[in-house]
């Protein structure tokens, strides 16, 4: 039973959905990003509308939210943004077609090194049961 003054939401996203896009940054800060994509050479040469940072951003959300369309997960990951940061500006999101071009210019390589940097073991080497085969 809902409680008294609430009033269902606008939009059919949870509030868990907006965290886990907001933890985003804190797992992959954005100057580490930046880095990883100066490194790959896939900084872009102008502005645009989806910087590679943006696109690094998208493709992680790629696979949290699977089932998603791009457009899907394009707001998912803005509207989570917005969220964290307090970013009140409205945002249209751009065609399925200019996020793959997006997609394609950032290309794989920042996401592995970026992935290399931040998948670390949790636990120590010398933890009893962490670790099965050495792995």
């Amino acid at each position: 039973m809902p409680r008294v003054g609430w009033v269902k939401p606008a939009t059919n996203r949870r509030l868990s959905d907006l965290v886990s896009v907001g933890v985003l940054t804190r797992v992959f800060p954005a100057d580490l990003v930046d880095e990883v994509i100066a490194a790959a050479g896939r900084t872009e040469q102008r502005k645009r509308t989806l910087p590679a940072r943006v696109m690094a951003y998208f493709a992680i959300g790629m696979a949290l939210y699977s089932d998603g369309s791009y457009e899907e997960v394009m707001a998912q990951l803005t509207d989570g943004l917005s969220w964290a940061t307090g970013w009140e500006e409205s945002w249209e999101a751009p065609s399925q077609s200019a996020i793959f071009r997006a997609r394609a210019r950032l290309g794989a390589q920042p996401l592995r090194e970026l992935f290399s940097r931040v998948a670390v073991p949790l636990a120590p080497n010398d933890t009893k049961g962490a670790f099965l085969a050495n792995r």
